[in-house]
């Protein structure tokens, strides 16, 4: 059977207060604000998507942002760190950017060969990584404040941990058409495409606590697939193979199924098409609030519902 996964799609996550998360993401972080719609399965919540220019797979970062949510705990059986790619010679305009916004992080460390790594957190405490490497030829997107060639390129990576890789890895190569890519302790990295944007590195951290869901933590990991027949035979995979995926459902941008892995991470599979330009112009995108059509008639209950943000990165 011909490939069907060819990666990471997007990694959404739980936050707190909206316009301090819009204010990470687009200002601090310079990724381009691609949707501003609602939780499909709470419409009184925002669903915020950053990413590149187009909002590609392999780029999207999404957000539920609850005011007052509980903070959660990373651990076990959590996607704990999602990682940008950023250019090699990049490091030192962004040790000075974090340090600018009192941004506490840790001192760039060697990865695999070509790849320097800083960890931080944004204000909810999800752990965030940016990875130095020049092996990246997708076009930057910046809003002005951050030039354009120290500008984010999308991931580059994920990170997961687990007890022990072997199940979920399981699950990747046997299913989901991943392969072995590079190891090097306890860390095993795998992809369905072998490029930025794609890697899922497995952490076996058997010493760490059970991670707990809330603020600052990710709620489901997403790959890509092409279109909804690709979708149905990654679907039947799934099935034959002992999971239990959900029925297809439409998210407007592109249709999706879930599923557990074996160790507990909610795993999506979304369609690259339609994509975010369907309902508002390109160079628009992200400015004003789109709705699912069984939500428009609820349109002003639902304003009414959300707190008002206001899109403005480049007073960062």
């Amino acid at each position: 059977m011909s490939q069907l996964i060819t990666g990471i799609h997007h990694v959404t996550a739980l936050a707190g207060e909206p316009q301090k998360n819009l204010d990470f993401y687009t200002g601090v972080l310079g990724l381009r604000m691609v949707k501003k719609t609602v939780n499909f399965d709470a419409p009184n919540v925002y669903h915020f998507y950053y990413g590149d220019e187009q909002g590609q797979p392999g780029s999207i970062m999404t957000f539920f942002p609850y005011e007052g949510i509980k903070k959660g705990r990373p651990g076990k059986g959590m996607l704990n760190i999602t990682t940008f790619s950023v250019p090699a010679n990049s490091l030192l305009f962004w040790e000075e950017r974090l340090k600018k916004f009192n941004i506490d992080f840790k001192p760039a460390q060697d990865r695999f060969d070509g790849e320097a790594v800083i960890y931080f957190e944004d204000p909810d405490g999800l752990g965030l990584e940016l990875v130095f490497n020049e092996r990246d030829d997708r076009p930057g997107w910046t809003y002005g404040q951050i030039p354009m060639e120290h500008s984010i390129r999308g991931f580059y990576s994920v990170e997961i941990w687990q007890e022990g890789y072997e199940r979920t890895a399981g699950l990747l190569q046997e299913v989901l058409d991943h392969k072995l890519i590079a190891e090097k302790g306890n860390r095993f990295r795998f992809a369905a495409t072998d490029a930025p944007g794609n890697y899922v590195d497995i952490l076996c951290r058997p010493d760490a606590l059970r991670g707990l869901g809330g603020g600052g933590t990710v709620h489901h990991l997403a790959f890509s697939t092409a279109n909804k027949e690709s979708q149905l035979g990654v679907r039947e995979k799934l099935a034959s193979s002992g999971y239990n995926p959900t029925p297809v459902l439409d998210r407007q941008y592109f249709e999706s199924i879930y599923f557990r892995e074996p160790g507990g991470v909610l795993f999506e599979v979304a369609t690259a098409e339609p994509g975010f330009a369907i309902d508002e112009p390109q160079d628009t995108l992200g400015q004003e609030l789109k709705l699912p059509p069984q939500y428009e008639s609820r349109r002003e209950l639902i304003e009414k519902a959300v707190k008002p943000v206001n899109l403005n990165p480049s007073k960062f």
